[in-house]
C-alpha cells in the first residue's frame, strides 16, 4: 500500500489536476453572494452542455440508464431510488450498496499554515490529525450556532481535503477563505475534479478487495489512502454514512463510469445493488446520524444534537465560536435529541410536534418507516425534562407524535436505532 503522505504526488491529488479548481481568494462575486443572487449552490451544467438546471454528476447517465428515479438535490440532479427503496437498504444491511455521492462538495485547503487555518475555522483540532487520516468536525457561527458538518481528510503535512453538504458548499468555502485571510493557506473548490462512489455493506471489502491495490484489512476506519480501483488512481477512505462498514472512492470524473460498472459486475454475484438517496436517508436515520438542515442548524449547537465531543475546547489558540461553544458545554441543556419509536403505523414526520400529556414537548426532525425495526421511527428534539421522564417505567401512555391532527403513542429509545453487529 502507497504510503499516505504519498497522496499529494498522485495525479488525483494535484492541485493543477482540472482548470475547473476556483480560488475563493479570486476575483469577482464569492459563493455566498451567488448564492444570495439566487444562482444556489449548482451553478450552470458542466460545461459543453449548453443548459441550464440542475448538474449533472460524472455518472448521471450511468443513473438514466438504470432507469432511475431522479430528483433535484441541492441543484443536483440525483437518484432517489432505482426500484424499491426498502430493498435497497435491505441490501445495504445485509449485503452491499453503491452510491454516487458525487454532489458533495470538495473544497481543498493547502499552504503552510493550512492546518491553522482549519483549527482557527472549525471547531476541531485539525493539527493533530496525521496524514492519511479523517476526522468529523464541524464550522460554526460566532454564536456557536452549526453551519455545517464535515469530514476533513488530511492528506499531506499542508494539504487538507475538507468534505461539505453539497448545499453548504459554497457558504464553507467562502467562510475558510474569510476566516484564513493573513494566513498563509489557500482554499479551492475542487468539487468540479472529483467524482465520489461509495460502496457499503457487510460484503464491500469482499467485493472491493479483488479490484484494489489496497490492502483493505489494513485501511482503518476514518483513514485514507491513495490507491487504484479498476486500474484508476482514486483516495479510498473507510468512511460512509449508513451505520455499516464501507468505503468511499474519490475519482477522477473520468474514471467514474469505468469504476462503477467494475463494482456493480463484481458484486452481482454478492447481492451488490445500486442505491439512491432515499434509502440512504433511512440507513443513516436508523443509523442515528444527523442530517444538516433536520437534526443540525444555524440555530443548534454541536452539544444540543449530543454531539459535543467533536468541540476541541482544549486545543491551542482562538476558534471562531469558542466563547459561546465553551459557556454552552457548562450550561444545564435544555433539550436533547432523542430517537421516537411509534406505537402505531403512521410516520412521525419532520416538523410534527412530539406531546407529553398532551402538551407540546420538542418537535420531529427526521422520521420515516424504518425497513430494519419494521417500524416507524424518527429523530426529535424534546425538553431535557421529558428526556428523562420518558425514560421512566411509569411513561408509557404519555409520550405521542401529533400526526395530521392526531395523537399517536411513541416509545423514547435511545440513539442509534440499529448497530452493525461486532
Amino acid at each position: 500500500m502507497t504510503d499516505p503522505t504519498d497522496l499529494a504526488r498522485t495525479d488525483l491529488a494535484r492541485t493543477d489536476l482540472a482548470s475547473t479548481a476556483t480560488d475563493f481568494s479570486a476575483a469577482g462575486p464569492s459563493p455566498a453572494e451567488a448564492a444570495a443572487a439566487g444562482t444556489g449552490t449548482a451553478g450552470p451544467s458542466p460545461a459543453g452542455t449548453g443548459t441550464t438546471g440542475p448538474r449533472r454528476t460524472p455518472l448521471t447517465s450511468v443513473h438514466e440508464d438504470l432507469g432511475a428515479t431522479l430528483t433535484d438535490f441541492a441543484g443536483w440532479l440525483m437518484p432517489l431510488r432505482y426500484g424499491s427503496e426498502i430493498a435497497e437498504h435491505r441490501a445495504v444491511r445485509t449485503a452491499a450498496g453503491l452510491f454516487d455521492l458525487s454532489h458533495m462538495g470538495e473544497l481543498m485547503v493547502s499552504g503552510p499554515q493550512a492546518g491553522a487555518a482549519l483549527d482557527y475555522a472549525l471547531v476541531g483540532n485539525m493539527t493533530a490529525v496525521s496524514p492519511g487520516r479523517a476526522r468529523y468536525t464541524m464550522i460554526c457561527a460566532p454564536d456557536g450556532g452549526v453551519l455545517d458538518d464535515l469530514i476533513v481528510y488530511r492528506l499531506a503535512d499542508t494539504e487538507f481535503l475538507v468534505v461539505a453538504n453539497a448545499a453548504n458548499a459554497a457558504v464553507v468555502g467562502s467562510l475558510l477563505t474569510e476566516r484564513a485571510a493573513g494566513m498563509d493557506a489557500a482554499i479551492t473548490d475542487r468539487t468540479s475534479d472529483y467524482a465520489l462512489i461509495a460502496i457499503q455493506g457487510p460484503r464491500s471489502a469482499d467485493i472491493l478487495g479483488p479490484l484494489t491495490d489496497a490492502s483493505l484489512g489494513d485501511v482503518k476506519y476514518y483513514a485514507s489512502y491513495p490507491a487504484t480501483v479498476a486500474g484508476a488512481p482514486v483516495l479510498l477512505a473507510r468512511t460512509g454514512y449508513t451505520g455499516e462498514d464501507g468505503f468511499e472512492i474519490f475519482a477522477r470524473p473520468q474514471d467514474a463510469e469505468v469504476i462503477w460498472r467494475t463494482l456493480s459486475k463484481a458484486g452481482a454475484d454478492h447481492g451488490l445493488v445500486p442505491a439512491g438517496l432515499a434509502a440512504r436517508d433511512t440507513l443513516r436515520l436508523e443509523a442515528g446520524m444527523p442530517l444538516y438542515g433536520s437534526e443540525l442548524g444555524p440555530d443548534l449547537t454541536p452539544f444540543d444534537a449530543g454531539l459535543g465531543r467533536v468541540v476541541k475546547l482544549d486545543k491551542s489558540g482562538d476558534f471562531v465560536g469558542r466563547a459561546a461553544l465553551a459557556a454552552r458545554a457548562q450550561a444545564a441543556p435544555e433539550r436533547a435529541l432523542v430517537g421516537l419509536v411509534s406505537q402505531s403505523r403512521r410516520v412521525p414526520r419532520h416538523g410534527y410536534r412530539v406531546l407529553w400529556d398532551g402538551a407540546a414537548c420538542g418537535t420531529v426532525t427526521s422520521g420515516a418507516p424504518s425497513p430494519t425495526l419494521g417500524a416507524p421511527i424518527a429523530m426529535a428534539y424534546v425538553t431535557a425534562a421529558v428526556a428523562q421522564e420518558a425514560t421512566r417505567p411509569d411513561a408509557a401512555g404519555r409520550l405521542a407524535v401529533d400526526v395530521r391532527g392526531r395523537a399517536e403513542p411513541a416509545r423514547l429509545v435511545p440513539l442509534p436505532f440499529y448497530r452493525r453487529p461486532a
